[in-house]
């Protein structure tokens, strides 16, 4: 082999590489249910999520937006759905981005599939992009019951 070819194949091996290490950056927290930042208007933005996204007024909500198209949509639904079956006083509200984008835009939905947990003031209290685990779901949905 010439080196000007070890040289190009040098090259796409790191390209490789690179490409690798930036793909697990990126999806590093997917699926991992984590707490949500609560700012300063958290009230007026409670009573409007209750309002507005047809939370529950009884106990946690698990709300997720998907569309048809996303296909790991369905695995959250799955989970949620487990996780409701298991908590029965736990209400699911699914939320299709494409015919809700006010309320997608409204929490920074950027990806499909992302999953938020509000209390039964409308508080949101966690968040995730990806399809969850359904313990860390369940474990995240059970201090809200008391």
């Amino acid at each position: 082999m010439s080196s000007s070819m070890l040289a190009a194949i040098a090259v796409l091996i790191a390209a490789l590489g690179l490409a690798y290490v930036i793909g697990r950056m990126l999806t590093l927290r997917s699926g991992h249910v984590r707490e949500a930042r609560v700012g300063v208007a958290a009230d007026a933005d409670a009573e409007r999520n209750l309002a507005e996204l047809g939370l529950s007024r009884t106990g946690p909500t698990i709300l997720h937006f998907s569309a048809d198209w996303c296909g790991p949509c369905a695995g959250v639904r799955r989970v949620v759905d487990q996780v409701c079956a298991d908590l029965p006083a736990v209400a699911h509200v699914e939320l299709d981005m494409d015919a809700n984008p006010a309320a997608a835009k409204r929490l920074s939905v950027l990806s499909l599939p992302t999953t938020f947990i509000f209390d039964a003031q409308g508080h949101q209290r966690h968040r995730t992009s990806g399809v969850p685990k359904a313990a860390d779901l369940r474990a995240a949905v059970e201090p809200l019951l008391a």
